[in-house]
Order: structure tokens, then sequence, then C-alpha cells
């Protein structure tokens, strides 16, 4: 018999600590780069209204688990969330399951925070972060990027300005901008952080030395800027054909992009100053791994959770 913790959305919201996050998340991308992980490219079945994804995974002394994740993008006009996921974690040593973790929050903050640790790595003291999007990504890129980068200035702007006033409220330093070029304009560090199929930029809006993040599915960054840019990503994984890969690396050869742990373990220098910097989001089983494992650790810390027998 195995005994599992059980925690909801708000327990593992309430336990997270984000300085752990953010190391843990700098660990698992390390051990990507420097090939200690074992993950094999997510699957997904599709049905008429969107897709139910799986994403198994092991780190060495971070976690053994998986993830199941629906996305449907239709669910806004109902008023519920297009991501929803559980993560399942098992006993290294023994296999044994021991965790199962609601997996909303872990997944829009984990995303949200390796945006953030890569930012860090490639351009560690902006001025100006802008943050694009009104959803659930755009509202943990701020709380990311505003932990990591305390003294930096954060600009918000969206399609809907109401969501960009919901979303800016309950956080201090967020300023809202009229427009995405308004936003973008003069912002060291630029996030794109929604479901547009279409870029939402334009390539003259993204000055030398700007560094761009992009963890949206569809094509939020321009071909010109993917072009000229240096391209960092979790995983080379990120070449393959979606859902395994990204749309707008799909295809490219190994040689034009970088895995961004290899900046974090010193194999890879950081960028020349003045370079534009690329980083573009799949989504890795290693960071669900690592997020997972902060909020068990902290969990048991704390007391919270409950204890099911299986």
């Amino acid at each position: 018999m195995a005994e599992l913790v059980v925690l909801s959305e708000e327990e593992i919201e309430a336990v997270m600590d984000l300085d752990d996050l953010a190391a843990a998340l700098e660990a698992a991308l390390r051990s990507i780069a420097l090939g200690e992980v074992s993950v094999p490219p997510r699957s997904a079945a599709s049905t008429s209204r969107g897709l139910l994804a799986a994403m198994p995974g092991f780190v060495p002394h971070v976690g053994l688990g998986a993830k199941l994740v629906s996305v449907y993008p239709g669910n806004r006009v109902r008023g519920l969330s297009s991501h929803e996921a559980v993560i399942v974690l098992f006993d290294e040593e023994t296999g044994a399951p021991c965790g199962l973790l609601a997996a909303s929050y872990l997944t829009a903050i984990r995303t949200a925070m390796t945006a953030a640790v890569t930012a860090r790595a490639l351009h560690p003291e902006p001025s100006e972060v802008a943050v694009l999007g009104g959803g659930v990504q755009a509202a943990a890129h701020l709380d990311a990027f505003a932990h990591l980068f305390p003294a930096t200035r954060l600009r918000l702007a969206a399609r809907s300005r109401q969501a960009a006033v919901e979303i800016a409220a309950p956080r201090r330093r967020v300023e809202i901008f009229e427009s995405f070029q308004a936003a973008v304009d003069g912002a060291d560090v630029v996030c794109c952080t929604t479901d547009a199929e279409t870029p939402i930029l334009d390539d003259s809006w993204i000055r030398r030395g700007c560094h761009v993040s992009s963890v949206g599915s569809g094509r939020e960054v321009p071909p010109a800027t993917v072009d000229r840019a240096e391209v960092f990503v979790e995983s080379v994984a990120a070449l393959l054909a979606p859902p395994a890969g990204t749309m707008e690396l799909s295809g490219r050869e190994r040689e034009s992009v970088s895995e961004i742990g290899e900046v974090l373990a010193g194999r890879r220098p950081r960028p020349e100053e003045g370079s534009v910097t690329l980083y573009k989001s799949m989504g890795h089983a290693a960071e669900d791994l690592a997020a997972s494992a902060v909020a068990l650790a902290s969990a048991k810390r704390s007391g919270v959770g409950r204890i099911v027998s299986i």
C-alpha cells in the first residue's frame, strides 16, 4: 500500500517558496544541458475541442513523475481555464507513488519563473520589463519577474485593457500601456505570454540588446526576430514538430539554438552585450518535477496536504 500526499491549487500556492523554485529550476535546466535527465518527447491525444498531453520525466535527486495536462482553448468563453493539469510523483528509490498535485498554478509559475531565470542568465540587470498578455501567464510573469528583479520597472499591455487592469490591480510597480508597441518601446526584456497564432510583435520594435521571451503555444514572435536573435531553449527537443516542439523553431538546425542550461552550467558564455536574444519555451517535464518537488517539500514542512492510502 502506497501513501500519497495530495495537494490542492490553493495549498500549493500558499506554500510555494519562489527562491527555492528559482534554484530548483536552474538545477533542472543545467541537468537537461548536461544530459542527466530522462524525458521522452511529450505525446498528446487530440479531441475535437482540445488535447490531453502526457509529460513523464526523471531528474536525478529532483524527482520522478508525470504530468497530464489538457489544453482546451475554447474554455475561455465558458469562464474556465484553458489548461487543466495534475502531476503524480513517484519515489525515486522504490518507484512507489508519493504525491498527487494539482498543477495549474504549478504550470503557470514554473513557466514564468523559468522565463525569469533565463532572463537573469542572459540579461542580468534589466531596467524595464514588458509583459504582453492578459491571462494567467501574464500574471505569473509579473510575479516571477517582480521577485527576481525587485528594482526593475514592470510594464503590462493586453489586447483587453480590462484584463490588464484586473491583473495589475493587486500588484505594485506595474504600469499599464495601451498597446503592445508602446509597452515594448524602450524595454530591456519583452515577455510574450499570449495564445496568438500570429506574431504580436514587429521586428522593428526590438532594439539592440533586447531579450525576448515567448511562452505562447502559437507563433508570437516574427520570423525576422527569430532569424536575427541568439535563440535559447530548455531543450533541443524544441526543434521537433509540435506537440513535442515549438512552431517557431520546428525543423531548424541544431546549431541554430542553445540550451539555456549550457549558460547556467558555464559551458557557454553569456551573449555579447548588444545582442538580441530570444528564449522560446516549450515547457519541459524537468521543470514540472522541480516545481513539484519544491511544493511537496514545503508542504511537508508546513504540515499542509492530505495523506491518502491507495
